[in-house]
Protein backbone atom coordinates (compact mmCIF):
# COMPACT_ATOMS: atom_id res chain seq x y z
CA UNK A 1 0.00 0.00 0.00
CA UNK A 2 1.61 3.27 -0.99
CA UNK A 3 -0.16 6.40 -0.02
CA UNK A 4 1.09 10.09 -0.78
CA UNK A 5 0.30 13.20 1.50
CA UNK A 6 -0.21 16.55 0.54
CA UNK A 7 2.36 18.93 2.12
CA UNK A 8 0.93 21.13 5.49
CA UNK A 9 1.38 24.41 5.32
CA UNK A 10 4.73 25.60 7.33
CA UNK A 11 1.98 27.63 9.62
CA UNK A 12 0.13 24.12 10.13
CA UNK A 13 2.97 22.47 10.73
CA UNK A 14 4.11 24.50 13.69
CA UNK A 15 0.78 24.57 14.84
CA UNK A 16 0.87 21.27 15.38
CA UNK A 17 3.98 20.72 17.10
CA UNK A 18 3.05 23.62 19.93
CA UNK A 19 0.14 21.18 20.91
CA UNK A 20 0.65 18.81 23.78
CA UNK A 21 -1.42 15.55 24.72
CA UNK A 22 -4.40 16.61 26.90
CA UNK A 23 -5.33 14.29 30.34
CA UNK A 24 -6.68 11.80 28.89
CA UNK A 25 -3.75 10.93 26.28
CA UNK A 26 -5.81 10.51 23.15
CA UNK A 27 -5.99 12.47 19.79
CA UNK A 28 -8.62 15.84 20.36
CA UNK A 29 -9.92 16.31 16.74
CA UNK A 30 -13.82 16.46 16.18
CA UNK A 31 -15.22 13.02 15.00
CA UNK A 32 -15.23 12.57 11.06
CA UNK A 33 -18.11 12.34 9.13
CA UNK A 34 -20.07 9.29 9.02
CA UNK A 35 -18.08 7.75 5.50
CA UNK A 36 -15.06 8.99 6.21
CA UNK A 37 -11.98 6.83 7.05
CA UNK A 38 -12.90 7.07 10.51
CA UNK A 39 -16.02 5.47 10.75
CA UNK A 40 -14.14 2.13 9.03
CA UNK A 41 -12.14 2.28 12.42
CA UNK A 42 -9.55 4.16 14.79
CA UNK A 43 -6.45 3.16 15.88
CA UNK A 44 -4.82 3.12 19.44
CA UNK A 45 -1.30 3.79 19.53
CA UNK A 46 1.34 3.45 22.63
CA UNK A 47 3.38 5.80 22.82
CA UNK A 48 6.63 6.21 24.60
CA UNK A 49 8.32 8.85 22.56
CA UNK A 50 8.14 12.46 23.48
CA UNK A 51 4.39 13.43 24.03
CA UNK A 52 4.46 17.08 22.20
CA UNK A 53 6.04 15.11 19.43
CA UNK A 54 3.54 12.26 18.91
CA UNK A 55 0.44 14.53 19.35
CA UNK A 56 2.10 16.53 16.36
CA UNK A 57 1.58 13.90 14.30
CA UNK A 58 -1.64 12.98 15.37
CA UNK A 59 -3.21 15.91 14.86
CA UNK A 60 -2.02 16.40 11.36
CA UNK A 61 -2.59 13.18 10.25
CA UNK A 62 -6.49 13.28 11.70
CA UNK A 63 -6.74 16.66 10.26
CA UNK A 64 -5.21 14.83 6.77
CA UNK A 65 -7.16 11.46 6.91
CA UNK A 66 -10.04 12.10 9.25
CA UNK A 67 -9.04 8.90 10.89
CA UNK A 68 -8.89 8.84 15.19
CA UNK A 69 -6.31 8.24 17.14
CA UNK A 70 -5.87 7.44 20.45
CA UNK A 71 -2.74 7.69 22.58
CA UNK A 72 -1.40 5.99 25.56
CA UNK A 73 1.62 7.09 27.04
CA UNK A 74 4.11 5.42 28.78
CA UNK A 75 7.99 4.52 29.05
CA UNK A 76 9.70 2.11 26.50
CA UNK A 77 10.37 -1.04 28.23
CA UNK A 78 7.02 -0.67 30.02
CA UNK A 79 5.11 -0.09 27.15
CA UNK A 80 6.63 -2.95 25.16
CA UNK A 81 6.59 -5.70 28.36
CA UNK A 82 2.89 -4.80 28.60
CA UNK A 83 1.93 -5.14 24.68
CA UNK A 84 4.13 -8.44 25.62
CA UNK A 85 1.99 -9.52 27.64
CA UNK A 86 -1.36 -8.58 26.24
CA UNK A 87 -0.07 -10.45 23.48
CA UNK A 88 -2.71 -10.90 20.16
CA UNK A 89 -5.06 -9.41 22.74
CA UNK A 90 -3.57 -6.07 22.77
CA UNK A 91 -5.43 -2.85 22.02
CA UNK A 92 -2.38 -1.08 20.71
CA UNK A 93 -2.35 -0.73 17.02
CA UNK A 94 0.97 0.88 16.60
CA UNK A 95 3.92 1.11 19.30
CA UNK A 96 6.49 3.80 19.52
CA UNK A 97 9.42 4.54 21.35
CA UNK A 98 12.58 7.07 22.15
CA UNK A 99 15.05 4.06 21.69
CA UNK A 100 15.49 0.67 19.67
CA UNK A 101 15.58 -1.72 22.07
CA UNK A 102 11.82 -1.94 23.22
CA UNK A 103 11.47 -2.31 19.78
CA UNK A 104 13.15 -5.24 19.45
CA UNK A 105 11.84 -7.23 22.66
CA UNK A 106 8.65 -6.94 21.20
CA UNK A 107 9.68 -8.01 17.66
CA UNK A 108 11.45 -10.80 19.17
CA UNK A 109 8.15 -11.77 20.51
CA UNK A 110 7.07 -12.04 17.08
CA UNK A 111 4.24 -9.46 17.38
CA UNK A 112 5.14 -6.93 14.46
CA UNK A 113 4.25 -6.74 11.36
CA UNK A 114 6.16 -6.21 8.23
CA UNK A 115 6.49 -2.65 7.07
CA UNK A 116 5.24 -1.69 4.33
CA UNK A 117 7.14 -0.40 1.01
CA UNK A 118 6.32 3.07 1.56
CA UNK A 119 8.16 2.80 5.15
CA UNK A 120 11.31 1.59 3.52
CA UNK A 121 11.38 3.88 0.50
CA UNK A 122 10.76 6.86 3.53
CA UNK A 123 13.35 5.84 6.05
CA UNK A 124 17.07 4.75 4.59
CA UNK A 125 18.08 1.35 5.63
CA UNK A 126 20.60 2.35 8.38
CA UNK A 127 17.88 4.15 10.41
CA UNK A 128 15.66 0.54 10.10
CA UNK A 129 16.83 -2.55 11.59
CA UNK A 130 17.68 -5.35 8.90
CA UNK A 131 14.52 -7.31 9.53
CA UNK A 132 11.90 -4.65 8.48
CA UNK A 133 9.90 -5.42 11.40
CA UNK A 134 9.54 -1.80 12.09
CA UNK A 135 11.26 1.58 11.19
CA UNK A 136 13.05 4.60 12.50
CA UNK A 137 10.93 7.22 13.07
CA UNK A 138 13.44 10.16 14.90
CA UNK A 139 17.17 9.67 16.28
CA UNK A 140 19.84 10.70 18.84
CA UNK A 141 23.10 11.03 19.14
CA UNK A 142 25.00 9.77 22.63
CA UNK A 143 27.40 12.82 23.77
CA UNK A 144 29.85 13.46 26.59
CA UNK A 145 28.82 16.57 28.13
CA UNK A 146 31.93 18.45 30.37
CA UNK A 147 32.38 21.35 32.40
CA UNK A 148 34.35 23.60 30.48
CA UNK A 149 36.09 25.24 33.66
CA UNK A 150 36.81 21.55 34.80
CA UNK A 151 38.75 20.46 32.10
CA UNK A 152 40.24 20.39 28.98
CA UNK A 153 39.36 19.85 25.67
CA UNK A 154 42.92 18.19 25.36
CA UNK A 155 42.35 15.96 28.51
CA UNK A 156 38.62 14.50 27.04
CA UNK A 157 37.90 10.78 26.79
CA UNK A 158 38.89 9.40 23.33
CA UNK A 159 36.60 6.47 23.70
CA UNK A 160 33.62 6.44 26.01
CA UNK A 161 35.61 3.30 27.04
CA UNK A 162 38.07 5.58 28.71
CA UNK A 163 35.74 6.68 31.72
CA UNK A 164 36.45 3.33 32.87
CA UNK A 165 40.22 4.52 33.95
CA UNK A 166 40.98 5.65 36.97
CA UNK A 167 41.50 8.92 36.68
CA UNK A 168 37.48 9.59 35.52
CA UNK A 169 36.52 8.33 39.05
CA UNK A 170 34.24 10.18 40.58
CA UNK A 171 34.31 12.63 37.93
CA UNK A 172 31.67 11.73 35.36
CA UNK A 173 27.62 10.48 35.81
CA UNK A 174 24.83 9.13 33.93
CA UNK A 175 21.37 8.10 34.57
CA UNK A 176 21.67 4.11 34.33
CA UNK A 177 18.07 3.14 35.44
CA UNK A 178 16.44 5.05 32.38
CA UNK A 179 16.31 3.19 28.71
CA UNK A 180 18.27 6.28 27.31
CA UNK A 181 21.34 5.05 29.16
CA UNK A 182 20.25 1.78 28.59
CA UNK A 183 20.30 1.57 25.12
CA UNK A 184 23.85 3.29 24.70
CA UNK A 185 24.91 0.08 26.52
CA UNK A 186 23.15 -2.47 24.31
CA UNK A 187 25.58 -0.59 21.54
CA UNK A 188 28.26 -0.87 23.20
CA UNK A 189 27.58 -4.82 24.09
CA UNK A 190 26.82 -5.17 20.27
CA UNK A 191 30.29 -3.54 19.07
CA UNK A 192 32.47 -4.81 22.13
CA UNK A 193 30.87 -7.77 23.18
CA UNK A 194 29.78 -9.49 26.78
CA UNK A 195 32.95 -9.27 28.55
CA UNK A 196 34.75 -5.92 27.47
CA UNK A 197 30.89 -4.40 28.51
CA UNK A 198 30.94 -6.22 31.97
CA UNK A 199 34.18 -4.78 32.83
CA UNK A 200 33.17 -1.44 31.53
CA UNK A 201 29.88 -1.27 33.96
CA UNK A 202 31.91 -2.15 37.05
CA UNK A 203 34.10 0.32 37.01
CA UNK A 204 31.43 2.51 36.33
CA UNK A 205 29.64 1.28 39.07
CA UNK A 206 32.97 2.24 41.26
CA UNK A 207 33.81 5.37 38.99
CA UNK A 208 30.37 7.24 38.21
CA UNK A 209 27.65 9.03 40.01
CA UNK A 210 23.96 7.66 39.23
CA UNK A 211 21.23 10.45 38.56
CA UNK A 212 17.75 9.76 38.45
CA UNK A 213 17.15 11.83 34.36
CA UNK A 214 19.81 12.86 31.98
CA UNK A 215 18.44 16.66 32.60
CA UNK A 216 19.63 16.12 36.33
CA UNK A 217 23.21 14.76 34.93
CA UNK A 218 23.64 17.63 32.78
CA UNK A 219 22.26 19.74 35.28
CA UNK A 220 25.55 18.11 38.09
CA UNK A 221 28.08 19.19 35.05
CA UNK A 222 27.17 22.45 34.86
CA UNK A 223 27.23 23.39 38.58
CA UNK A 224 30.16 21.20 38.79
CA UNK A 225 29.08 18.70 41.08
CA UNK A 226 30.83 16.30 38.27
CA UNK A 227 33.27 17.03 35.08
CA UNK A 228 31.39 15.21 32.28
CA UNK A 229 28.26 13.10 31.68
CA UNK A 230 27.01 10.49 29.24
CA UNK A 231 23.47 11.82 27.91
CA UNK A 232 21.80 12.21 24.32
CA UNK A 233 22.34 15.50 22.65
CA UNK A 234 19.00 16.78 22.74
CA UNK A 235 19.24 17.79 26.67
CA UNK A 236 21.87 20.15 25.87
CA UNK A 237 20.85 21.40 22.32
CA UNK A 238 16.97 22.28 23.85
CA UNK A 239 18.57 23.85 27.26
CA UNK A 240 20.76 26.17 24.74
CA UNK A 241 17.95 26.81 22.84
CA UNK A 242 16.51 28.77 25.72
CA UNK A 243 17.49 29.96 28.83
CA UNK A 244 20.91 27.74 29.19
CA UNK A 245 19.98 27.94 32.98
CA UNK A 246 21.38 24.17 33.19
CA UNK A 247 24.01 24.27 30.10
CA UNK A 248 25.86 27.53 30.28
CA UNK A 249 28.98 26.02 31.75
CA UNK A 250 28.40 22.89 29.60
CA UNK A 251 29.90 22.06 26.52
CA UNK A 252 29.14 18.84 24.18
CA UNK A 253 32.28 16.50 23.21
CA UNK A 254 31.12 13.94 20.48
CA UNK A 255 33.33 10.94 20.33
CA UNK A 256 32.81 9.90 16.46
CA UNK A 257 35.02 7.74 14.42
CA UNK A 258 32.29 4.60 15.30
CA UNK A 259 33.36 4.60 18.94
CA UNK A 260 30.39 2.99 21.46
CA UNK A 261 29.65 6.12 22.57
CA UNK A 262 28.91 8.02 18.71
CA UNK A 263 26.02 5.50 18.99
CA UNK A 264 23.00 7.15 17.23
CA UNK A 265 19.56 5.61 18.98
CA UNK A 266 17.11 5.30 16.83
CA UNK A 267 13.69 6.10 18.14
CA UNK A 268 10.89 2.92 16.69
CA UNK A 269 7.74 2.56 15.06
CA UNK A 270 5.92 -0.51 14.30
CA UNK A 271 2.54 -2.05 13.96
CA UNK A 272 1.31 -4.73 15.45
CA UNK A 273 0.53 -7.72 13.75
CA UNK A 274 -2.78 -7.84 15.83
CA UNK A 275 -3.73 -4.93 14.73
CA UNK A 276 -7.56 -4.56 14.28
CA UNK A 277 -6.93 -1.92 11.51
CA UNK A 278 -3.84 -2.84 9.84
CA UNK A 279 -4.18 -0.84 7.05
CA UNK A 280 -5.34 2.50 8.77
CA UNK A 281 -2.19 1.81 11.54
CA UNK A 282 0.31 1.05 8.41
CA UNK A 283 -1.12 4.47 6.91
CA UNK A 284 -0.16 6.03 9.93
CA UNK A 285 3.77 5.11 10.45
CA UNK A 286 3.73 5.93 6.76
CA UNK A 287 2.81 9.27 7.28
CA UNK A 288 5.06 9.81 10.36
CA UNK A 289 8.28 8.88 8.38
CA UNK A 290 6.98 10.67 5.28
CA UNK A 291 8.40 13.98 4.21
CA UNK A 292 5.30 15.95 5.76
CA UNK A 293 5.68 14.27 8.93
CA UNK A 294 9.38 14.06 9.48
CA UNK A 295 9.35 17.98 8.58
CA UNK A 296 7.15 18.08 11.03
CA UNK A 297 9.33 16.33 13.40
CA UNK A 298 12.03 18.95 12.68
CA UNK A 299 10.30 22.31 13.53
CA UNK A 300 9.24 21.16 16.61
CA UNK A 301 10.79 21.93 20.28
CA UNK A 302 12.26 18.23 20.96
CA UNK A 303 15.46 18.76 19.10
CA UNK A 304 15.88 15.19 17.95
CA UNK A 305 16.99 13.79 14.09
CA UNK A 306 14.70 13.33 11.59
CA UNK A 307 15.41 10.31 9.54
CA UNK A 308 13.30 10.58 6.83
CA UNK A 309 15.15 10.89 3.21
CA UNK A 310 15.49 14.36 2.33
CA UNK A 311 14.83 16.74 5.32
CA UNK A 312 17.16 19.03 7.26
CA UNK A 313 17.76 18.44 11.44
CA UNK A 314 16.92 21.57 12.97
CA UNK A 315 19.80 24.58 12.91
CA UNK A 316 21.85 23.74 16.26
CA UNK A 317 22.18 20.08 15.76
CA UNK A 318 25.19 18.55 14.10
CA UNK A 319 24.47 16.67 10.71
CA UNK A 320 24.11 12.60 11.21
CA UNK A 321 26.83 12.07 8.65
CA UNK A 322 29.44 14.32 10.95
CA UNK A 323 28.71 12.01 13.90
CA UNK A 324 30.71 9.08 12.54
CA UNK A 325 28.44 6.98 14.17
CA UNK A 326 29.13 3.15 14.61
CA UNK A 327 26.89 0.88 12.20
CA UNK A 328 24.51 -1.17 14.59
CA UNK A 329 21.72 -3.40 13.31
CA UNK A 330 18.76 -2.28 15.92
CA UNK A 331 17.36 -5.81 15.60
CA UNK A 332 20.41 -6.78 17.61
CA UNK A 333 20.45 -5.08 20.63
CA UNK A 334 19.39 -7.38 23.57
CA UNK A 335 17.93 -5.20 26.09
CA UNK A 336 17.62 -8.45 28.80
CA UNK A 337 21.44 -9.07 28.39
CA UNK A 338 21.83 -5.94 29.29
CA UNK A 339 19.63 -5.34 32.20
CA UNK A 340 21.25 -8.62 33.38
CA UNK A 341 24.92 -7.26 33.16
CA UNK A 342 23.60 -3.83 34.76
CA UNK A 343 21.79 -5.43 37.71
CA UNK A 344 24.92 -7.74 38.55
CA UNK A 345 27.05 -4.53 38.45
CA UNK A 346 24.74 -2.95 41.09
CA UNK A 347 23.84 -0.76 38.72
CA UNK A 348 20.09 -1.32 38.50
Amino acid sequence: MKIRFPQLSAAAIVAAAALTLSACGSGSASPAPEGSAAAAGEITVYNAQHESMTQAWVDAFEAETGIKVNVRQGKDTEMSNQIIAEGEASPADVFITENSPAMTQVENAGLFADISSTVQENVPEQYRPSSNKWSGVAARSTVFVYNKDAVKEADLPASIMDLADDKWAGKWGAAPGGADFQAIVSAMLELEGEEATAEWLKAMKENAKAYPKNGAAMKAVNTGEVDGAVIYHYYYTADQAETAENSGNVAPHYFKNQDPGAFVSVSGGGVLKSSKHPEEAMQFLEFITSKQGQESLAAGSDYEYPVGKDVTPREGLVPLEELEAPSVDAAKLNSQKVVELMTDAGLL
